[in-house]
């Protein structure tokens, strides 16, 4: 039987195949391919041919229902676990998921209907009022607390302050910079070479009490040779450096 339904703008080939499908009651998942074809073309052909693009997809659907009605004409196609493959199935999922996000997208749309129709009062609460606390209920919060409880409250406390320790880290003396000054140790470079005239490397740094003063005497060492107050000699590879006073 020939249904006759009135020519309408849709949105696109699975839109006017829904549409098709509810006009005719028809099941979704038991789609009778050739009725809804015919219906189909019937729509394509007196659809208006200005708009390319749009056109051009109706007809890529027909040419998929024709397919489908080809295929249903012949033998029935059997897959991997001995089960018939309906040529449908493919569409029938197409559809349904269209037809999901379609109805979805109509209840954002009346959601949206609905918020412009509704109207909102900016607060208007005192802010003594705001501020406003209810007294504790001293009775009513400690009602459920016993000594066992407390204590366990009070265990959990100490050991958290116990976690917050670093074992290693907590075992660390103060460190404090020590403060040594490089024009001091100039001045006691120049001043043991005007003593010694000559010494070596080694007795000068075995002289200092810390590692910060051996390496700034290092680079007093290397400011005199600098500014050529003083000279260094080395006669074999690994024996001591001597240094020598210029002046």
């Amino acid at each position: 039987m020939d249904i006759e339904f009135k020519l309408q703008v849709f949105e696109g080939p699975l839109d006017l195949l829904l549409h098709l499908i509810e006009k005719n009651k028809i099941d979704i998942y038991d789609i009778p391919i050739v009725e809804i074809t015919n219906q189909y073309l019937a729509y394509v052909e007196a659809m208006p041919k200005d708009d390319l693009e749009l056109a051009s997809e109706f007809l890529v659907m027909a040419a998929t229902l024709i397919d489908i009605k080809s295929r249903m004409l012949l033998p029935k196609e059997i897959d991997e676990n001995g089960e018939e493959i309906d040529p449908r199935a493919e569409l029938v999922e197409k559809l349904i998921e269209y037809k999901m996000y379609k109805y979805a997208a109509m209840e954002l749309k009346d959601m949206q209907l609905y918020a412009g129709k509704s109207m909102y009062k900016a607060p208007t609460i005192p802010k003594e009022v705001q501020k406003y606390e209810p007294p504790v209920d001293l009775d009513k919060l400690l009602q459920d607390v016993t000594l066992a409880r407390l204590n366990e409250i009070f265990q959990m406390v100490l050991k958290r302050q116990v976690d917050k320790i670093d074992p290693v880290r907590s075992k660390f003396g103060k460190i404090e910079m020590e403060e040594v000054s490089l024009p001091d140790k100039i001045n006691y470079v120049s001043r043991t070479l005007r003593q010694k005239k000559r010494c070596s490397f080694r007795q000068l740094l075995e002289t200092q009490h810390s590692k910060m003063e051996v390496i700034v005497s290092f680079l007093a060492v290397l400011e005199l040779i600098k500014v050529g107050q003083i000279e260094v000699h080395q006669e074999n590879t690994f024996d001591d450096i001597y240094i020598d006073s210029i002046e």
